[in-house]
């Protein structure tokens, strides 16, 4: 048995949840990636997985299995790829994770160019803005805004982002213009709110003016925990809200949004790119690590307002 085949065949049947599906990616007959599965699990003396006629469920042993044997393979690939033309054209799958308002309004618009300069990479791309576990969700990479605070990863800043505090101009008209953030929390506005995915706690408005530092926490009429929904929900009308200026730009710059607080804007937000420690920084995540800073690079410059 070819152990290193079986190990990818065995990987390539638990991400596609089919033998069948596994067989079509690979280009490889069925009857061969049935039979390497068993010989790995013959070899191993455990079951990997759990089959039926509809799908295939992986065992807590072929679950932790998985895992293991997936970081095995990426270093596998990494060290062929350094070793091999790779280098110069890198290529293979990359899984990447990011929010969904940078993923719908700056990198998923700019994939186009992404592919013309690195045709053998084929991007998956996770959007939520849900926390992922980089080891366990087998994810090369995430773009997260915020500081880092798990030491077993490596984060690479590729953009300060800024905050700003804005609702319709319909609403203002209804409810006045806040002239301090005070006027948000005496119950005279309402606030579009976002929750955390993680801890499903309300993010409360941040201010800072000089070394003045300000919480306020609003009647929230709504709350959602995605980026992208939040500013839907703030297009509306519905309430004020603080989001990232990048999103609001647009919005702004047409008059569908009117920005307040101008004095009061929090400290600038950081965004990363970041990847587990551990991991071999293959060809195919150096070029993309180097491609999202370039792409990024622009709103360094919204830091300064």
């Amino acid at each position: 048995m070819d152990q290193i085949a079986a190990m990818r065949v065995f990987a390539r049947v638990v991400e596609a949840g089919t033998f069948t599906r596994a067989a079509d990616s690979l280009q490889m007959p069925k009857p061969t990636v049935t039979k390497l599965v068993q010989q790995l699990e013959t070899h191993l003396r455990v079951k990997l997985l759990q089959r039926t006629t509809r799908r295939v469920t992986v065992t807590p042993e072929g679950a932790a299995y998985y895992e293991r044997t997936a970081r095995v393979l990426a270093e596998l690939e990494g060290i062929e790829s350094d070793l091999t033309s790779a280098q110069a054209q890198p290529r293979g799958r990359l899984r990447v994770d990011i929010g969904s308002s940078f993923a719908n309004t700056i990198l998923i618009p700019q994939l186009p160019a992404f592919h013309a300069r690195y045709p053998e990479i084929a991007l998956e791309i996770g959007v939520s803005d849900r926390p992922v576990n980089l080891i366990g969700d087998a994810v090369d990479c995430v773009v997260r805004a915020g500081e880092l605070t798990d030491q077993s990863l490596v984060a690479r800043r590729i953009a300060t982002l800024n905050f700003v505090t804005c609702a319709t101009p319909a609403y203002f008209e209804r409810h006045g213009i806040p002239r301090t953030p005070a006027d948000l929390g005496d119950g005279g506005h309402r606030v579009v709110g976002y929750f955390s995915s993680l801890s499903n706690r309300p993010v409360p408005l941040r201010y800072a003016r000089g070394e003045e530092r300000i919480e306020v926490h609003g009647h929230a009429v709504v709350g959602v925990n995605e980026s992208t929904a939040h500013l839907t929900a703030l297009l509306t009308g519905m309430g004020v809200a603080q989001t990232f200026d990048v999103m609001a730009g647009p919005h702004l710059a047409s008059g569908a949004l009117v920005e307040v607080l101008q004095d009061w804007a929090p400290q600038p937000y950081p965004l990363h790119v970041v990847y587990p420690a551990n991991r071999h920084l293959s060809a195919k995540l150096r070029v993309f690590v180097d491609w999202a800073v370039e792409l990024f690079a622009p709103y360094n410059r919204r830091a300064a307002r």
